[in-house]
């Protein structure tokens, strides 16, 4: 092994999205350097903070039919029963919501939790309240996206955090995209929900830490009622 190859293996790839805050960071480190070196090594110690938010791993996703697997990395913070935003036009009756808290130090970009084709996305503005409370789901700046799978639809949202002021989305709505595909980014902070059907029963409990495209969330193909319900058998 080369060690070109060797020091790829080490360093994480860090996503185009920080490439801009990497570098007001760096002038700011240079800016307060001359000013007074002690501040030169605040600013070197964010702008290493900085790159390492930013860090985009490489995840090996598990890829077999009716998984749904962490969109996020991060701790799974609840686990309950709740109706789906409605600006995804689904039945308005409850699912079984999987949340998944990022702070700071985790991972920020998002993975698709199921292959499909994203048949509604949807923006909603809204407030910065903690990510944990629960009424989050309702009033935080969000971003929704409902993937229609052969199992049936899983809702998505991305949730602004006390923090995040930013929700970065790669995709459109109509796009067809793969598990594991990277689908948005959320900066500084915030949460991601899951909705599924609630005869599906997640395979995760809350306080466990998730990885985004690897941790499985739940099995659909597991449930053969679900996959009745959905294809009107």
């Amino acid at each position: 092994m080369s060690l070109v190859d060797s020091v790829r293996k080490v360093i994480v790839p860090i996503h185009k999205e920080g490439y801009v805050f990497i570098a007001i960071g760096l002038v700011a480190t240079i800016v307060l350097a001359n000013l007074w070196s002690p501040f030169g090594w605040i600013g070197a110690i964010i702008t290493i903070w900085i790159c390492y938010f930013f860090r985009d791993p490489i995840r090996i996703t598990p890829q077999r039919e009716g998984l749904v697997i962490s969109p996020a990395d991060g701790r799974i913070s609840q686990i309950a029963s709740a109706l789906p935003p409605p600006e995804l036009n689904l039945p308005a009756e409850p699912m079984t919501r999987v949340s998944i808290f990022m702070n700071v130090f985790d991972c920020h970009v998002n993975r698709a939790p199921v292959p499909g084709r994203i048949v509604k996305m949807a923006y909603t503005p809204g407030l910065f309240l903690n990510a944990e409370l629960d009424k989050a789901s309702d009033d935080n700046e969000r971003n929704a996206l409902a993937i229609e799978t052969p199992a049936g639809i899983v809702g998505v949202v991305q949730i602004a955090g006390l923090i995040a002021r930013r929700i970065v989305p790669f995709v459109k709505e109509g796009d067809t995209i793969a598990t594991g595909e990277r689908f948005g980014l959320i900066r500084f902070g915030s949460r991601v929900d899951v909705y599924l059907p609630t005869s599906v029963i997640p395979l995760v409990g809350e306080g466990q830490t998730a990885i985004a495209g690897e941790t499985v969330l739940a099995d659909m193909s597991g449930n053969e009622a679900v996959k009745r319900t959905f294809r009107g058998i």
